[in-house]
């Protein structure tokens, strides 16, 4: 069974005693792809590097909205030029995020607007983060619509979930859809066409069970193909080969 890790970071510390061993095992071990997404300027340069390191490791760069303020004022600029690059995938990860209190909700708005103003302009995919922040999210995604991209770790309801298909989104589920509390993305899943899913372990983070707690690889996505395969009632071969062929449709890039 081959699958694609659609959204991991591989430039995080929690990898430095072992990353290129462990990018090199994950092919082996079923990972036919794997996307690392960088989140602010030095993290899109790891990113960059790792894609010339791993045949099957690509990159995606953008500013997260945590990272709004690391953002030099030419920051578009750069990212325009990393998109130019053959395993640059996507712009992202960018969106919103007011979990935290000091949060600057006009940068991060600012920030994702403009960035996804690029992506459409570049005709590139774009990769999103929303916490806390559904209103402001669907607001400007809406004004961008149709939106090619995906609403990666997505822990919105079911009636979000419809509203992000809707202007053109596609959807991802880390290992948290496998906690026995996630009844919230269970009934998210069952509004999400076949099509519009996608695979994703946003390692180190959110490692499925039993590992939860662990730091998290792209091998652990096997258990969220699992429970996906329970909820929508296809086999596992049939959901890594769906989301497989849907993940390369989404981002042509990573069929070069």
């Amino acid at each position: 069974m081959r699958y694609i890790d659609s959204h991991a970071h591989y430039d995080d510390e929690r990898f430095d005693e072992d990353r290129d061993e462990l990018l090199s095992s994950l092919y082996n071990k079923g990972v036919e792809r794997i996307i690392t997404v960088g989140c602010r300027i030095e993290q899109c340069i790891n990113a960059i590097e790792l894609t010339k390191k791993h045949n099957h490791v690509y990159a995606a760069v953008g500013i997260h909205p945590e990272d709004c303020d690391t953002a030099p004022e030419n920051y578009l600029e750069q990212l325009e030029q990393w998109a130019k690059l053959d395993k640059v995938v996507a712009i992202g990860e960018i969106g919103l995020d007011y979990h935290y209190d000091g949060f600057d909700r006009a940068k991060q708005i600012k920030l994702f607007d403009e960035q996804l103003a690029l992506a459409k302009r570049l005709d590139m995919p774009v990769i999103i983060h929303s916490r806390d922040a559904t209103a402001d999210t669907i607001e400007i995604i809406k004004k961008y619509a149709p939106l090619k991209g995906v609403m990666h770790c997505f822990s919105g309801s079911a009636e979000t979930a419809k509203q992000v298909l809707l202007y053109g989104l596609h959807i991802s589920f880390t290992g948290v859809l496998t906690f026995k509390s996630a009844r919230k993305a269970a009934e998210a899943l069952s509004v999400i066409p076949m099509e519009r899913l996608l695979l994703e372990t946003d390692c180190p983070y959110m490692a499925p069970e039993p590992f939860r707690g662990q730091r998290c690889d792209s091998s652990m996505i096997v258990k969220v193909i699992d429970r996906i395969s329970e909820l929508k009632g296809i086999s596992p071969e049939g959901v890594a080969q769906i989301t497989m062929e849907n993940t390369l449709r989404l981002f042509p890039k990573l069929n070069v």
